[in-house]
């Protein structure tokens, strides 16, 4: 896996600026409205041990794909519903939960839930238009120099054996 100095000498670009002071305009907002957060991601792994990565249209890096836990969904639910919006993943088998872990550092009162789903099928090429810019299956040594620090993370917790965390960037 790129080493932790590869990532951090990359430079935001102008878009990466502008979406992360609209997302922190926004957070006061949000945090009234929800208190606190609660996401499903999805670590979408083919028979090759590639696992399938999404980079957004409205933030910079690579993410597992995912989103947030609407009033009365479970856990699963959410995965279920966000990998086949985004990305046209269906589950042929049940996902199994690696961890759930405080995003707080990024967004206070943010937890994310991490799922392996190995047991899945996809049409295509699908991706949400709008939201997901570009998809990408990576082997666990090819992961794209800007993918996010806690998805990295989960990358050696899942492939490396690391040890797992109970925060999204340790």
């Amino acid at each position: 896996m790129l080493g932790k100095e590869a990532a951090l000498s990359v430079k935001p670009s102008r878009s990466a600026t502008a979406s992360r002071l609209i997302t922190a305009m926004l957070r006061p907002f949000w945090r009234m409205r929800r208190g606190m957060t609660l996401g499903a991601q999805g670590v979408v792994i083919d028979d090759q041990d590639r696992v399938l990565l999404v980079r957004h249209g409205y933030r910079p890096g690579w993410f597992f794909p995912g989103g947030g836990v609407e009033w009365g969904e479970t856990l699963e639910d959410a995965l279920l519903r966000e990998l086949e919006e985004e990305v046209g993943v269906t589950l042929e088998g049940p996902p199994v939960l690696h961890g759930i872990f405080s995003n707080n550092a990024n967004f206070p009162g943010d937890h994310i839930a991490v799922y392996l789903v190995r047991e899945w099928s996809r049409a295509g090429e699908y991706r949400q238009k709008g939201e997901i810019a570009e998809t990408g299956m990576f082997a666990a040594d090819e992961v794209p120099a800007l993918t996010d620090l806690g998805t990295r993370h989960r990358f050696a917790e899942i492939f490396d054996n690391a040890p797992l965390s109970a925060r999204w960037k340790p």
